[in-house]
This record gives C-alpha cells, structure tokens and sequence, in this order.
C-alpha cells in the first residue's frame, strides 16, 4: 500500500479537494483507495456524504490510546466500488493534548501503526492533513512513504511551500524518515497574466518537485463536494474531472512498481546487451499548447527526462520536436500538453495503460 500524505499548513490551497477527487480517479481506475480524514473539521468526511455527527467512532479512537479496542479497518465506511473513508470528527482536536506527555517517537507513529493493519487491503491510503503542523500532521509524514504538497497558484503560496518542505526536511534528520515530496500547482486560472506567471515561478521555484498535472479552478469541484461525491462520479467532461484523472495517472505512473530498473538511463534491448541506441524523432504539432513533454518507460515517466527538445513557429502552430536515445525495443510514451497527458496524435498504435487510458506505441528497430 501506498501511503501518501495530502499535507499544506495553508488553508483553502486545494488538500481535500485533492484527496477526495484523486481518491476518486484512482478508485475508477481499479485500485482500492481509502481516504484517511485527519482534519478534525472534518471536511474529507462530509466531501464524501458522510456528516460526522452521525457516527458513533471515528480516528480518534484508533489514535487515542496505545492499545485500541478497534482495528482502523472497524471505523472504516465504503463509499463507493473500491473508495473507503477513515472518518474525522471535532474530538480530534483533543488528541495532542490527551497525547501532550508521552514521547514524541510514541505520539508520532499511531497513525502508522493502526494502517499497518489494513496494508494489505488497500493500494493506497491518501491521508487530508489538517491546515497546521502539529501532532496530527506529523503522524500522517511518519505514516506516509510520499507527500502530496497542493499549492494555490500565488506568491504566498510559494513562500509557504518553501517553509513546509523545510519542516519535511527537518523530520527526516530528527526521526531518520524522509518522504518523496511532489508540489502540485492548484486553483490555476490560465486566462490571467498573473496565474501564468505564477505558474511559471512555481515550475523555476520547484523543478522536478512539481507535478505536471495543473489543477484548473473549477466551481465543479465544489458543487461535487456539496453533493458529496468525487467529481469523476458526477462529470466526466468537467475541467476538474480531466485534471485529477491526469494527476491519478501521473501518480499511478510514478509508483515503484512500474519504474523501470534504469530509469537513469537508456534502456537496452535485453536480447542484445551492448546494442548502440539510435536516435528517434518524434514531432507534436498544436495551435495552441504553451509547454509540450513526452514521458514513457524509457525515462522512468519523467516528462522530458533525457530528452533534447526543439520548438519552432509553422504558420499559427507550434512544433515540438523531441530528440531520443534509445535502443532497438518497444516502448510505451505519452506526451504531457499543458498538464495533461495525452497520446500521440499522429501515432495510431497504442495499448492499454496498466493505470487506465491508452498508451502510444514506438518501436525502435
């Protein structure tokens, strides 16, 4: 299982707008997702139709005491076909008093040992931390393997991502736990100067931290949490129904199981060790993209990792050329337009995505 921590101490930059609808992509993909509400608002909790103050046990009984009359799989609802809740309620607030005199490396850890009871039941667990950095959200960085940093498209926003990864850093060195940190651009408005601009700071500030996925603000992302429901289970045509299907593909696409063993390097034909790579060429012409990257298992699903690109101006529309070093093989890539990943237009062979969708096809001969 997956353990992946929704985490900003910034409120309203997207966390469990993030956790509900990833958890909802992922879960119409196949994979069993359960969504750990650790905000004692409780707001992934009523996001998914559940009210909090109907429910007679929720994490705090599971936290609360060293040894728990209740397996966390107990208090877990289904909500839907592969989506499960953890549910919050507003005496979570009471925890890091109840836990204030024991030590930290106990008080830290319930909420990585309670998931150890259900890592088999589940691919991923998407912890919603609550919006400051205490007790709460230190359990959820102990549990988690990976951390989901959503970040609203403005200058405050950068400042205090910068400070949160600082805090990521330091309980590393003081617990010896370090987590695979990706920042995650939301509330973007592309028809702004200002949201461009800050999008592009945003990418320069973070680099390889940041997703490609960019999530577009979207009021259909909150009529579907006044509904209760993830957006995908409502809308498919909606901006941010498109955007958190890229971003579940993208995580999807990242997890230890589907890297490839090189990811660092051009693959080799394992028939031939030792074959030379060739060089591939690979064009995408569009109207109006403004940043075009090719990923696939030859660089790990890195957008861009390795490869020379090339724009130029034809007529209207812009020309990406993207330049490969690859030996003789069949590969499997997709372009990433804007944010969203996409196959190769002018390349009709393609295969199932083991994470949902249509990959394209290159042979290399």
């Amino acid at each position: 299982m997956r353990v992946i921590a929704v985490v900003n101490q910034k409120g309203g930059c997207g966390k469990t707008t993030t956790a509900i609808n990833l958890a909802g992509c992922l879960s119409a993909d196949g994979a069993r997702v359960l969504v750990v509400d650790l905000d004692p608002q409780a707001h992934a909790t009523l996001g998914l139709g559940v009210d909090p103050e109907q429910l007679d046990t929720n994490l705090y009984e599971i936290l609360a005491e060293a040894n728990p009359r209740r397996a966390i799989r107990e208090i877990c609802l289904e909500i839907d076909a592969g989506l499960h809740l953890a549910p919050s309620g507003v005496v979570l607030s009471a925890l890091e008093q109840k836990l204030g005199a024991e030590p930290v490396e106990q008080r830290t850890k319930r909420l990585s040992r309670a998931l150890e009871e259900v890592r088999e039941d589940f691919d991923y667990a998407l912890i919603d931390c609550p919006p400051t950095v205490g007790l709460l959200t230190f359990n959820a960085l102990r549990a988690a393997s990976e951390a989901i940093v959503p970040l609203e498209t403005s200058s405050f926003g950068i400042h205090g991502a910068q400070k949160l990864l600082e805090t990521i850093a330091l309980l590393g060195e003081r617990v010896g736990h370090e987590l695979d940190v990706r920042v995650l651009p939301t509330l973007y408005d592309g028809r702004t100067r200002y949201g461009r601009e800050t999008l592009a700071q945003i990418r320069e500030t973070f680099g390889d931290l940041c997703f490609d996925s960019v999530i577009r603000h979207n009021v259909k992302l909150r009529e579907a949490a006044a509904r209760g429901r993830p957006i995908q289970r409502i809308t498919r045509r909606a901006n941010g129904t498109i955007d958190y299907a890229a971003l579940a593909v993208e995580v999807a696409l990242r997890s230890p199981e589907l890297a490839p063993s090189r990811a660092d390097g051009p693959r080799q034909d394992p028939g031939k060790p030792g074959l030379p790579c060739r060089e591939v060429i690979l064009r995408f012409r569009d109207v109006g993209a403004d940043e075009v990257r090719i990923a696939g298992d030859f660089n790990g699903w890195v957008p861009d990792k390795g490869v020379f690109s090339i724009v130029e101006a034809e007529g209207e529309a812009r020309v990406w050329t993207k330049i490969l070093q690859l030996a003789p093989g069949g590969y499997q890539y997709r372009y990433v337009v804007d944010g969203e990943w996409r196959e190769d237009p002018d390349n009709p062979e393609t295969t199932r995505s083991a994470v949902g969708g249509r990959n394209s096809l290159l042979q290399v001969r």
